[in-house]
């Protein structure tokens, strides 16, 4: 093998090991909010619902980001990108923990969602453009292992320390660092504009997806755009109202100690690592369109075991399967893109279905507050059963074949 190709080809396997710490590092807040929000909430004297402003905020400095983040590529360039929404996390996550008032938390939840929406957005669609379902699913299973660290980080700093603001100093600190890590690469990214394809490449396109430039109102103009949006509205808030009410649902209402329901909300992300780490591996065998509603399917009776707990450990096992079935789903969502809107339109899909997925993280979740906050949190899995139906039902719909 002459020797550029495999200079080319190690290069090109740095950037996917790049792209996946970058995963990392946006999984890692996403794990500390729900298992930190019961003492949040105390600090600031806040009523249980009061979460969704903060929910808010974040999602909109996301959208905001991610919704321009063609631009934004194009100008800084990914690994520009990758270190400056590092900074900016970071100096949000760290501004949390100094926060005197809870409306500056919430102003610095802005800051924090616009350092996680362009990279979010760029790095999906670099993957999607660049590689197929497997390298896709293991994007994605990076992301849990962030996710699934931050419970831990949390629990740690809640039962040594007794405050959730050393969780928040300690990866607002690891943000910095992958911040200076990122920004001293940014050369080795600007040299593979166009990356050749990896050892899972995507079916060979004379054109890729990011070189369409097709007018973002035409393909607004599509009836299947919408309802692809809709559906990553709804799938990631269904995803962050169970990571974020779970802790509040075991510990508040079924009697599980703060210790054990930290863990196993860890577990939940955990599970959520492992599921997709194996649908990367099966991913050619079953499809991702078997593989997707097969998930579906397991996470609704998930959920509704969560809602019936009928013996003492049922919640516990509902944590544990939901996280496992619904693994697959966001990326194996992301690599059909294509599938279900056509090549042309796919690249801005992407970018509008990551600004989608960040409104439904913060309106879903927002809404299961008021339903705990008017009812009790009991009402949680009879909604999460409810997204749920739903989700399988859009699913359905988007993934008809194409005519034309």
């Amino acid at each position: 093998m002459p020797a550029s190709t495999v200079t080319t080809r190690r290069s090109t396997i740095g950037l996917i090991f790049l792209a996946y710490i970058a995963f990392i590092s946006l999984g890692l807040p996403d794990g500390l909010l729900g298992v930190a929000w019961p003492s949040i909430r105390t600090t600031f004297t806040l009523s249980i619902g009061s979460l969704g402003m903060l929910l808010i905020a974040s999602t909109t400095g996301y959208m905001t980001s991610s919704f321009f983040s063609g631009r934004i590529i194009a100008r800084l360039g990914v690994g520009g990108v990758l270190a400056a929404s590092c900074f900016l996390t970071g100096m949000g996550l760290i501004g949390y923990t100094l926060a005197p008032y809870w409306w500056v938390m919430v102003a610095l939840g802005v800051v924090a969602g616009l350092g996680a929406g362009a990279i979010d957005s760029g790095i999906n669609t670099y993957i999607a453009s660049n590689f197929g379902e497997r390298m896709m699913q293991w994007l994605h299973a990076s992301y849990g292992v962030g996710v699934t660290l931050g419970p831990l980080i949390m629990t740690a700093g809640l039962n040594f320390f007794n405050s959730w603001r050393w969780g928040y100093v300690l990866v607002g600190g690891a943000q910095l660092m992958l911040a200076a890590s990122f920004a001293l690469t940014i050369s080795m990214w600007q040299q593979h504009n166009s990356p050749p394809y990896g050892p899972d490449p995507a079916p060979e396109r004379a054109i890729r997806l990011t070189d369409y430039r097709t007018p973002l109102f035409e393909t607004l103009r599509q009836p299947v755009v919408w309802l692809s949006l809709l559906l990553f509205f709804v799938y990631t808030g269904v995803e962050a109202s169970f990571g974020n009410w779970t802790y509040s649902l075991l510990t508040l209402s079924r009697g599980v100690t703060t210790a054990v329901a930290g863990l196993w909300v860890g577990s939940y992300w955990a599970t959520f690592t492992v599921g997709r780490v194996l649908a990367g591996l099966l991913t050619r065998r079953l499809g991702v369109k078997t593989l997707l509603r097969l998930g579906l399917l397991a996470a609704l009776s998930g959920a509704v075991l969560l809602w019936w707990n009928p013996f003492p450990t049922a919640s516990i096992i509902a944590v544990a399967i939901i996280g496992f079935a619904i693994a697959p789903v966001f990326p194996g969502l992301v690599s059909g893109t294509s599938v279900r809107v056509g090549d042309q339109h796919a690249a801005n899909t992407i970018g509008m279905q990551i600004g989608a997925a960040g409104l439904g993280a913060a309106v879903v979740p927002g809404m299961a507050g008021v339903l705990a906050q008017h009812a009790s949190l009991e009402a949680i899995p009879v909604y999460l059963v409810s997204l749920f139906v739903v989700l399988f039902g859009l699913y359905t719909l988007a993934a008809r074949p194409r005519s034309g």
